[in-house]
């Protein structure tokens, strides 16, 4: 069984911010992991995505959604520790 989540494993998003609340697996039951920006149908949206790429990117939705981007990035500063991330360079 897939351990649920309070935020999303590759975006830092929290699943109840998420318009559908999380993605989709390939056999169309609820992500439990990642949410529906990030995982659809059982793949990644930006499957060739780094860590700090997606760092930026969180970064940049947040201070266009009227974050300070201090702020953005105190959100954006443990993206590399999420799951998606943690095995990779």
């Amino acid at each position: 069984m897939e351990k649920a989540y309070k935020v999303c494993q590759s975006c830092g998003m929290p699943f109840k911010k998420d318009p559908i609340g999380g993605g989709t697996n390939a056999d169309g039951s609820k992500s439990l992991m990642y949410c529906s920006h990030c995982y659809s149908s059982g793949l990644f949206t930006r499957p060739d995505t780094t860590a700090a790429e997606m760092k930026s990117l969180v970064i940049e939705k947040l201070v266009e959604m009227k974050f300070p981007r201090f702020i953005a990035k105190l959100f954006a500063v443990n993206i590399p520790k999420l799951e998606r991330w943690k095995n990779k360079n």
